[in-house]
């Protein structure tokens, strides 16, 4: 039974009975509810900023173990990134060396990846950094394993026209030169004979008769054939070789080949001369790899033996006065 309460009438000087209406009963009990929500608001507060749901505790597990497979993803990454090192090396200090080809420049092999900001929706996480990281990642080996796989493509090619290759490189003498008496000057800086300046010499210098023959020192097809007595060269032929190698032979008498045609490597393709700026009857020689001249010197294997050789590289050194 509910207690009965009365208040006391100072107009009165009695105590009266206090009637609790409807509305009276109402508003003390909104009054609870709001108070027992502010506490409950507290506590709920209070449990998530210090203390971990089940769920939230399952969620952080679950980001460690991401976090740690990323970490560890990003350390194998890296043992594959110094593998493809390894590999790259070997492929431009070894295979492409074998097979004549150029190295692969590291701008290419290391070109960046496209986008300017390509990781744009991987940022604003948790872990936007590692995830980012790793994708960069991933992104150059891609890019790295593509280059090399079409590098691998071209040295198979390569190796495929091995034969082909041997064929077609410079390998021999342009003159019969077996005891190495009309080597007159090598590749280098050398007196021109005109000017008696300094001046370089793209080339070796073959002194011979006029009319010795002059052979093709690769196979190869004509590139061009100058039959008139030009400045310079006078009349000469270029042969491309292919595989990025060309052949010029300049200060010719007679030209026995025509532009377009194919020559074997040994065949004679003219004679020697002493046209154009040529002070002294010689076959000025020439050998171009991919559009740079190159000291011919490199080129002789095929008819010189070690010794003949050394002698033939000591004899090209001499800076005496060249022909042209």
């Amino acid at each position: 039974m509910s207690k009965v309460r009365y208040k006391y009438n100072p107009s009165t000087l009695n105590y009266e009975k206090v009637e609790v209406t409807m509305r009276d009963r109402l508003r003390m009990l909104g009054s609870y509810m709001v108070l027992g929500l502010f506490f409950a608001a507290v506590i709920l507060l209070v449990s998530y900023t210090f203390f971990d749901s089940p769920k939230e505790k399952m969620l952080r597990r679950e980001n460690a173990f991401l976090r740690s497979q990323y970490e560890l993803l990003n350390k194998d990454l890296s043992k594959v990134e110094r593998v493809l090192a390894d590999i790259e090396n070997r492929d431009d200090n070894i295979y492409r060396t074998i097979f004549e080809a150029e190295p692969i420049s590291q701008n290419v092999r290391n070109m960046g990846v496209g986008g300017i900001n390509r990781y744009q929706h991987l940022e604003g996480y948790n872990m936007s950094d590692l995830v980012i990281d790793t994708r960069y990642q991933l992104d150059r080996l891609e890019k790295r394993l593509y280059i090399q796989s079409k590098s691998f493509d071209e040295v198979i090619d390569l190796a495929k026209n091995k034969e082909l290759l041997l064929a077609s490189i410079p390998a021999i003498q342009p003159v019969n030169n077996k005891e190495l008496k009309r080597m007159a000057s090598g590749f280098g800086n050398r007196i021109h004979p005109l000017y008696k300046v300094w001046k370089m010499h793209w080339g070796m210098d073959f002194s011979a008769p006029i009319g010795t023959e002059i052979y093709a020192t690769g196979d190869g097809v004509v590139k061009e054939a100058n039959i008139r007595n030009s400045r310079g060269y006078g009349r000469y032929v270029v042969i491309d070789h292919g595989f990025g190698y060309e052949t010029l032979y300049a200060h010719m008498s007679k030209l026995n080949v025509r532009k377009g045609q194919k020559v074997k490597r040994g065949e004679v393709i003219g004679l020697v001369g002493n046209t154009g700026t040529s002070s002294a009857p010689h076959l000025h020689y020439e050998v171009i790899k991919d559009g740079k001249k190159i000291n011919p010197i490199n080129f002789f294997f095929n008819d010189l033996s070690p010794e003949e050789y050394d002698r033939m590289i000591e004899m090209s050194a001499h800076a005496n006065q060249s022909f042209d």
